[in-house]
């Protein structure tokens, strides 16, 4: 007799929902976001019918890069709480029957980090070479060409020490040296740290630039770049990032994780298909579970484009890996304020009918759009060095709007951060008990999903459509699912055929064509 098929891991058909903790819910009065504000809101989250919740760092921090420059791997930081109330709000998310996954930060710690002070108290300290340090070039400058992502030359110099340290990112950010095996044990530690407490996995930030080549050779020069490009893509990032050495490091993580169980790692991977495929590892020596694919954000929203996007990108994988889709975070640019409101509701219905494990970004479910950030209340590190270009991160990172109440029940203050101008209207408790908002929306879409293998875990097949238009069949077990996506913002004659389970409209369906900004679910 046949053994019936393993299960499937949790995340191939759940939905991932990230919070960015400083702008979801201020329990303090000090205008940011704290663990507890999460604890009291966890009930939208479940309520919305998501599986996981990511939560961008909440480690000690001296904050240059808002938790990305960690200063202790294993402790809160106390603007967000303690260990306490991370242990509280660990057993609150289990107890709704949610995964929490925590972000990793594993290329670089903050300069404040007690390993880097003693790393750049002499050049013999045990730590020394836990970091990236190089003298000066025979010319005198920098040790070699590389860019900070953040813009400038990834080398700082030391004086008390006579050497440069590399910095991928801010100068408070020093890079990481995970070929020195002390490090990399420490590194080891930390997610031990977490797993023994019971998170079930980790988002792993910038994951690709965690080795770098040996020798440290010149980026070659970028023969496309243009002024109005970020001063990195002056070089490409050949040896810099993506080095092979990565790769068995991914594959020790994966180990671990899956030494706990049921546990999830998503690699951050800005890379081109067959780079990126290339860290799922092999069926022998698996990498991370899905690394996360961002093409929904990168590309153009054009039905001719996505087609080829979403074909391509389902081509590359290997046969072991499963596709993920994300088109929001706190890098990035609103989905609303990219496309509008009316094609906020159909990027909602392909997010999550598309084969591979979404991710949502709070205030997305309801359709917070274009935040203007006045000049002076910029935060974002990244827009302050390069602010002739147009790469703010604060737009996406602005506060939850939960009611009608002062600040928007977030906070009894003023946010850190504007909230969005509309959202007197635009709230959580406005949307909540209303048929036809974008909330509800969501709602539907996610408990169909949930209801229906088929649009989970089932397979895909892209089909043909009108100009404009997308159309994809999902299959599972002789269930069959057909979606329709109009992009435009005209009617498209086409001649659909069966149920309509949902429509992003809020009237009746029409026979014959999908309308302007509509978006279907067949049977």
């Amino acid at each position: 007799m046949r053994s019936p098929p393993a299960p499937r891991p949790w995340w191939e058909s759940g939905t991932v929902y990230q919070i960015y903790p400083r702008s979801f819910r201020d329990t303090t009065g000090d205008g940011v976001g704290d663990l507890a504000g999460i604890i009291a809101k966890l009930d939208h989250v479940a309520g919305l019918g998501v599986d996981a919740i990511w939560l961008s760092p909440i480690f000690p921090s001296p904050m240059a890069d808002f938790g990305y420059d960690v200063a202790n791997y294993c402790d809160v930081d106390p603007l967000f709480g303690d260990l306490a109330t991370f242990d509280r709000l660990l057993a609150e998310v289990h107890a709704r029957g949610l995964k929490l996954i925590l972000d990793y930060v594993p290329n670089h710690s903050s300069d404040q980090h007690p390993w880097f002070v003693d790393s750049r108290s002499s050049r013999d300290n045990p730590r020394r070479d836990w970091y990236i340090w190089r003298d000066l070039a025979p010319d005198g400058g920098p040790p070699n060409n590389w860019i900070s992502d953040f813009g400038g030359s990834a080398w700082e110099w030391d004086a008390a020490t006579g050497q440069h340290y590399l910095h991928a990112f801010l100068k408070s950010q020093p890079d990481l040296n995970w070929r020195n095996p002390a490090l990399r044990a420490a590194m080891f530690d930390v997610l031990r740290f977490w797993l023994d407490r019971g998170v079930d996995g980790f988002r792993m930030d910038v994951l690709w630039h965690i080795v770098k080549a040996e020798g440290l050779p010149d980026n070659p020069p970028n023969p496309d770049w243009t002024p109005d490009r970020t001063e990195r893509d002056k070089v490409i990032q050949r040896y810099s990032t993506d080095q092979p050495e990565a790769h068995a490091i991914a594959a020790e993580m994966r180990a671990l994780a899956d030494s706990y169980g049921a546990r999830v790692l998503i690699g951050e991977i800005f890379l081109p298909n067959a780079a990126h495929a290339r860290w799922f590892g092999t069926p022998e020596r698996p990498e991370v579970h899905l690394p996360f694919n961002f093409q929904l954000i990168e590309n153009p929203w054009d039905a001719a484009v996505l087609k080829r996007t979403i074909t391509e990108y389902l081509a590359s994988l290997p046969p072991w890996g499963w596709p993920n889709w994300v088109f929001g975070s706190h890098d990035a640019p609103r989905i609303a304020a990219r496309i509008g409101e009316a094609q906020a509701r159909v990027a909602a219905m392909l997010l999550l009918t598309i084969r591979g494990t979404p991710t949502l970004y709070q205030g997305d479910e309801i359709g917070i759009g274009n935040v203007p950030i006045p000049p002076e209340r910029i935060r974002d590190p990244q827009h302050l060095r390069q602010p002739t270009i147009d790469i703010g991160r604060d737009r996406s990172r602005t506060p939850m709007p939960w009611d009608t109440s002062s600040f928007a029940g977030f906070s009894t203050t003023e946010p850190w951060l504007p909230l969005n101008p509309d959202w007197p209207t635009r709230n959580v408790a406005a949307q909540v008990d209303d048929p036809q908002s974008m909330l509800s929306l969501y709602r539907r879409l996610l408990a169909l999903r949930h209801a229906t293998p088929t649009l989970s875990i089932g397979e895909m097949t892209m089909l043909d459509a009108p100009d404009g238009c997308l159309a994809w069949r999902r299959t599972y077990e002789g269930d069959s699912r057909t979606i329709l996506l109009n992009l435009t913002a005209a009617d498209v004659a086409i001649d659909w055929q069966g149920a309509v389970l949902l429509s992003t409209l809020d009237t009746p369906a029409t026979p014959g064509k999908l309308r302007a900004n509509e978006g279907l679910i067949l049977q």
